[in-house]
């Protein structure tokens, strides 16, 4: 349940595409930076990434693993297709929820090549025989078959040829101290600025041939929640607008008809983020109530609520949680156009 809140936690994904699966994904796949100069934002992982992958480089050794944690979609998988570029290695992609037991991992592990890149997606969901297996691999190139069970059980070690491990998660709180440890360079990646989401869509507004004006461009940045993913699927939704419409120069009065039409409104909020303020300032009188109780009465699960929409509205100043529950802020009623209860303010 809460793998399937996760996966709707860009807002985007609840737009209806035109487009085929393939398609978008090749896509997203021509909008990815290939290489370090190219990726926008995140100026300070970019330098320190940048520095361990040079220095490994002149050490003639694979690089040191790399463990990157922040919200989805802010580019953590284009940096470890962008290590494996710039390491010129192979890249090898899996996921932690695919791992589930060591005998996965292993047979992940033997396959690999001198100085391959394997990537696995939300490290964090492990299992925990499997993490306790990549500790080794990690530190020793070395991993212990056992064979056998019960008293005749037997370990075999087989030797591992030197690998890099790139990890990603959106919940580093979850990662035990061991294996966070055991990454020779961490990096926190952040929530995009508008001038920077601005530089992504102009690159990906040349790649998709489209003509926008600066402020379209403004426009849709920020409408993006201080993320990439984001910003380029409202473009690409925006593209289509203007094609069927006609429109062949974006400009703001454009992208703000098409993404009005997506239901994506001038701060990002989606059809569900104004579900919970409107039930929350409407039904509840601003709060406290308790997170089930509003997930029932915006007709969504609980985990959607919490996985989804509350980070947003929290990071936005939106919405609170207090011990008693969740309340909406003055600037949830104002967004709203509503007015709030005078016992309001002692809530808050």
């Amino acid at each position: 349940m809460v793998e399937d809140a996760a996966n709707q936690q860009d807002p985007s994904r609840h737009l209806m595409d035109s487009q085929s699966e393939p398609e978008e994904r090749a896509l997203e796949a021509a909008m990815r930076p290939k290489n370090l100069d190219e990726f926008v934002g995140q100026a300070r992982v970019r330098e320190q990434l940048s520095l361990v992958l040079e220095a490994s480089r002149l050490r003639g050794r694979t690089a040191d693993h790399v463990l990157l944690s922040g919200p989805p979609g802010l580019g953590k998988t284009t940096l470890a297709m962008i290590v494996a570029a710039e390491m010129q290695a192979p890249l090898r992609i899996s996921s932690g929820p695919a791992i589930q037991n060591p005998g996965d991992l292993a047979a992940i592990l033997s396959s690999l090549t001198e100085g391959e890149i394997l990537f696995l997606d939300e490290i964090h969901r492990l299992s925990r025989p499997a993490e306790e297996m990549l500790y080794l691999a990690m530190e020793d190139f070395r991993v212990d078959i056992v064979v056998g069970k019960g008293a005749g059980a037997t370990a075999i070690p087989l030797d591992l040829p030197p690998f890099t491990l790139v990890g990603a998660t959106t919940r580093a709180g979850l990662l035990p101290g061991p294996l966070r440890d055991r990454f020779g360079f961490t990096g926190h990646l952040d929530f995009y600025s508008t001038e920077e989401l601005e530089l992504v869509l102009r690159r990906s507004a040349v790649l998709l041939e489209m003509s926008v004006t600066s402020d379209g461009f403004a426009e849709i940045a920020l409408r993006s929640r201080g993320t990439p993913r984001i910003a380029n699927r409202l473009l690409r939704r925006v593209r289509d607008w203007g094609l069927v419409h006609r429109q062949e120069r974006i400009d703001r009065a454009a992208a703000a008809a098409a993404l009005d039409m997506y239901e994506v409104d001038e701060r990002g909020l989606d059809r569900l983020d104004r579900g919970v303020l409107e039930a929350l300032c409407t039904k509840f009188g601003g709060g406290p109530v308790g997170l089930s109780t509003l997930a029932i009465a915006v007709g969504e699960e609980t985990e959607t609520v919490e996985e989804v929409a509350e980070p947003f509205l929290v990071r936005e100043g939106l919405l609170g949680r207090t011990p008693r529950g969740r309340i909406a802020t003055p600037a949830a009623w104002e967004h709203l156009g509503l007015t709030p209860p005078r016992e309001q303010g002692t809530l808050l």
